[in-house]
């Protein structure tokens, strides 16, 4: 019986709604690829000013993954105005460009986790899952 339960929760967390900032289109189909099928609803920011301007406004926004290079604003610079608004808004940064103390960089910055690219799957759908506690 108590499988059962986990089933329906697993079930109940893809209501989610995750913004995407990705600014390459074929990351964002790559992550919009995995997150549908996981059933997630997806809103996605070209940039960092963008993302910025969609926590504005969205009220129902549940995660965001943010890429760290983009151009107009960065995700560092777009997390740091984002906690400002929504502090309590879960932020994963992903980047392909990682060096040696960037996680602390990140998480100084408010992120609240990081997942470098590639990304894999299973623990980018687990990580989410961790943060979306319903």
């Amino acid at each position: 019986m108590e499988e059962k339960t986990e089933d329906m929760t697993q079930q109940a967390l893809p209501e989610a709604r995750i913004l995407v900032a990705e600014d390459e289109d074929s990351n964002y189909r790559y992550v919009e690829k995995l997150l549908k099928k996981a059933g997630f609803d997806l809103l996605r920011a070209n940039n960092g000013f963008e993302a910025v301007e969609y926590a504005k406004i969205y009220e129902d926004i549940d995660l965001i993954l943010m890429d760290i290079k983009m151009p107009v604003m960065n995700g560092v610079e777009a997390t740091r105005e984002i906690k400002l608004i929504k502090p309590s808004i879960p932020i994963i940064a992903t980047t392909a460009f990682a060096i040696p103390g960037d996680r602390e960089v990140f998480l100084k910055a408010g992120c609240d986790d990081y997942i470098p690219k590639p990304i894999k799957p299973a623990i980018l759908i687990d990580l989410i899952r961790n943060y979306l506690k319903f």
